[in-house]
């Protein structure tokens, strides 16, 4: 088929063709890339499990939390406790508090890592505020759980074995509402409206 094709459109053809693969490679390696932090580790990315592990050592190790957001995000977003000792095996649970100072619902997602990133293979969440997206109302304020362990088999680990403190950062950012919260933010605001309407006449 190519060898028929004249050469200045059999280069064309095979230009698209590149740059089509390399698309393709480009969309995927986004998601291909978080499925492998996700499953190694890697890069501080925490690991998932339905429950800690029956093995508790008695060496510990200490965990200490942090809380950012994202420049323009109105939230106010920080950690309950600044860290805690546990022991490696144990089920350890710490609390997030959010707050929402603004006059509307405001939706907010959040990414985290631990660090160092070796710890990021051995520190497992069993469930955590950062599994879901988050909605706020006016004024309202929460505490979110996180609740983890630190696998036993870090002690076996080459590099593992020497971490003594690990820190838990998550960093809030704003998403959109969902439909539900943003059909009730505009009723409200057309309620609002005319109710000052209503005032000024």
């Amino acid at each position: 088929m190519f060898k028929d094709m004249d050469p200045s459109k059999r280069t064309l053809v095979m230009l698209v063709g590149m740059v089509a693969t390399m698309l393709s490679l480009a969309f995927a390696s986004v998601p291909l890339y978080d499925w492998f932090c996700r499953v190694t580790g890697y890069g501080g990315t925490t690991l998932e499990a339905d429950a800690a592990p029956d093995e508790v050592l008695e060496k510990t190790v200490t965990v200490r939390f942090d809380a950012s957001k994202h420049a323009g995000f109105p939230w106010e977003f920080k950690p309950l406790q600044r860290e805690m000792e546990i022991r490696i095996g144990e089920t350890g649970l710490a609390f997030y508090e959010a707050y929402n100072p603004t006059d509307k619902p405001v939706a907010g997602s959040s990414t985290y890592n631990v660090f160092p990133f070796t710890a990021g293979g051995f520190f497992v969440k069993i469930d955590c505020f950062c599994f879901q997206e988050q909605v706020l109302q006016p004024g309202e304020r929460v505490e979110m759980p996180v609740s983890f362990f630190v696998d036993p088999e870090m002690v076996e680990d080459r590099d593992g074995k020497y971490i003594e403190t690990i820190t838990l950062s998550y960093t809030f950012y704003e998403i959109d509402l969902p439909e539900s919260d943003e059909d009730e933010q505009a009723a409200l605001d057309i309620q609002a409206n005319q109710s000052q309407n209503t005032a000024q006449n």
